[in-house]
């Protein structure tokens, strides 16, 4: 890189006469030509300078201030969005709340009535039990009275067939009822 620059600086001072060119008749170094190159660089600069000015400054502050006041009136609609959007959240976790705080209700009352209902039907179910207990207790009376009748009443008669067999005799049914009745008395006494 230091040869490159070297080199280039060696060029460059032995074609300095030659870079001004002012012998060799280069029109913009003659000062003979500098009051038209004047008039022409004033004329071509301030005629570009009035185009800009004029045309080109106008749009492009138009475009600019049009840009503005859209991005102004964005961040206005957005910031307007971002309150109802706020406020439309409020309002959503509000209405959760009250749901929630509903569906509690709904679920406490709906349990206090179940349980209710499982309590009347349990204590009509109970009711219906002991009503039946005492139905069938009361047929279980009727029937051990009527079954020891009936014991007693089969029992004798057996209990004479069978005497009668064996013997060949006829006997007393009343005492054979009597010794009945006494036994069964004293079994039925040990099972109850």
């Amino acid at each position: 890189m230091k040869n490159f620059c070297l080199t280039l600086s060696i060029v460059l001072l032995v074609h300095v006469n030659r870079a001004f060119g002012s012998e060799a008749g280069m029109p913009q170094l003659n000062p003979e030509f500098w009051a038209s190159q004047i008039f022409w660089l004033l004329l071509i600069f301030s005629s570009l300078y009035l185009i800009i000015w004029k045309i080109f400054l106008p749009k492009i502050t138009y475009s600019i201030e049009n840009r503005k006041s859209k991005i102004v009136n964005d961040i206005n609609e957005a910031q307007k969005l971002k309150a109802s959007a706020e406020v439309k959240l409020k309002e959503y976790n509000e209405i959760i709340k009250n749901s929630r705080i509903q569906a509690k209700k709904i679920i406490d009352d709906s349990k206090k009535k179940l349980e209710r209902d499982i309590k009347n039907k349990k204590q009509t179910f109970d009711e219906e039990i002991n009503k039946e207990l005492a139905v069938i207790e009361k047929e279980i009376l009727e029937l051990k009275k009527t079954s020891k009748l009936s014991i007693n009443k089969i029992a004798t008669e057996a209990t004479t067939e069978i005497i009668k067999q064996i013997m060949d005799t006829e006997v007393n049914n009343s005492s054979v009822s009597a010794i009945v009745d006494d036994i069964t008395k004293r079994k039925m006494d040990k099972h109850l």
